[in-house]
């Protein structure tokens, strides 16, 4: 499977995906946005359905990995900006049959694929959507943002609410667990030691119920890397 990632990923979690056979392609940064989120995936990726939206700022870094990967992607016409909320144009969730963004925002090309797929739009105020949740299956998730718990518990999605914090993000006070994560196959991976977070066991316990595992790596604490984005297989 074709992975996208930080160039600021942790090694140890590098080594551990191309041990698993998955073959990684790394986000770089390209003067866009700003430092801290410079290289995140969720910044300049969304999937939709079996399909890649890529941010053209990001293009040029990653367009010979693009041209191996078997899922098409649409390469999109919306300048990204260097802050907020220009920079979370690109920064959303398909759950299932959902679509999850602040949509005030949405890049234009993101949004028509999102209506051509016929997904129901559920609009937040949490801009950075993506960051927020760690997506464990089509209908179950799990966030520290109280208001976007709400709205996705309005509409029937399961959702464990947790602390705030104890997620590393350079420059800030903390960051998001959703950006922390990625569901590769059936486990979730966490970039960090997720044990240290109060709210491990129910965490693992959410995510194991839904015949899932868990995979954390105990070297290092939990860092916001802008989520683990898995592509097409090889």
């Amino acid at each position: 499977m074709n992975i996208y990632l930080s160039e600021d990923s942790h090694r140890i979690v590098k080594t551990y995906l191309i041990n698993q056979g998955h073959r990684l392609c790394e986000i770089r940064k390209c003067g866009v946005v700003y430092d801290a989120i410079a290289s995140h995936a969720d910044i300049f990726l969304c999937k939709i359905g079996q399909e890649l939206m890529v941010a053209k700022e990001q293009y040029p870094m990653i367009k010979e990995a693009l041209s191996r990967e078997s899922m098409p992607f649409t390469l999109c016409r919306d300048s990204l900006g260097s802050r907020y909320p220009d920079n979370i144009k690109y920064n959303a969730v398909q759950l299932g049959s959902y679509f999850i963004h602040n949509t005030a925002f949405t890049a234009s090309d993101l949004m028509k694929k999102v209506e051509q797929t016929g997904l129901k739009v559920i609009p937040v105020k949490q801009g950075y959507t993506k960051c927020s949740l760690v997506v464990v299956d089509e209908q179950s998730v799990i966030t520290s943002d109280e208001g976007l718990a709400r709205s996705l518990e309005k509409n029937k999605i399961d959702t464990l609410l947790i602390s705030h914090g104890h997620v590393e993000l350079p420059g800030f006070p903390y960051g998001f667990l959703g950006g922390a994560s990625g569901r590769v196959g059936n486990e979730i991976i966490f970039h960090g030691d997720l044990s240290r977070h109060p709210d491990f066991e129910r965490i693992k316990i959410f995510i194991e119920k839904r015949s899932l595992s868990v995979t954390y790596f105990k070297d290092f604490p939990l860092k916001d890397i802008g989520s683990v984005i898995t592509g097409g297989t090889l």
